[in-house]
């Protein structure tokens, strides 16, 4: 299932990183206006990781390209932004660091798992999925980079986020890492 309609939305992802740090090159255009740009492509691909699980399911057009893609169009998308972000001094380089090395990690251990037929002892938990939420609502804080609506400040809002959501990330890695220990020692030994 190459070119179902949930498919292509996961491809939209992967598409979009040019996009958006494409838009940071633009010659002659305002700072503000490059920000606003960024942040609402990156809420508008975002939305696709929802929309695409929803209509794979409603749709019945789930399939092991689209379980595999899925996550991987997520990855890029959150490490580029953190890039460009680490680039424009709005995000600390250890907080960068910390959540790509962790997917990088995490991804490896799935996969090593996947093989020795223990995948779910490292099946997606409530921590990881928070981990998710926070860093995708700190990031377009960050790539916003301005005042909002009753005075809010979305970087320092954003700043917050995104070291809670490194927080998150050591917390999911070592939350994995325990559940896979056991495998690890089995097979270690």
């Amino acid at each position: 299932m190459f070119f179902t309609i949930p498919t292509i939305l996961t491809w939209t992802r992967i598409v979009a990183i040019p996009l958006i740090i494409g838009v940071y090159y633009l010659p002659g255009m305002l700072a503000a206006t490059q920000n606003l740009i960024a942040t609402v492509m990156f809420v508008l691909f975002a939305v696709t990781d929802w929309l695409d699980g929803f209509l794979a399911r409603k749709l019945n057009q789930t399939s092991a390209f689209g379980a595999f893609l899925d996550p991987v169009a997520d990855k890029f998308l959150v490490c580029a932004s953190l890039l460009i972000l680490v680039h424009m001094n709005r995000v600390h380089v250890l907080v960068a660091l910390i959540i790509i090395g962790r997917e990088i990690a995490i991804s490896s251990l799935r996969e090593w798992m996947a093989q020795i037929g223990a995948s779910k002892s490292v099946a997606v938990h409530m921590v990881g999925k928070l981990k998710t939420t926070v860093q995708m609502v700190a990031i377009p804080f960050l790539l916003y980079d301005g005042m909002l609506p009753g005075g809010l400040d979305s970087r320092l809002w954003g700043e917050v986020l995104i070291w809670a959501a490194a927080i998150l990330t050591v917390w999911s890695m070592v939350y994995y890492m325990q559940k896979a220990l056991p495998e690890i020692r089995a097979r270690v030994q």
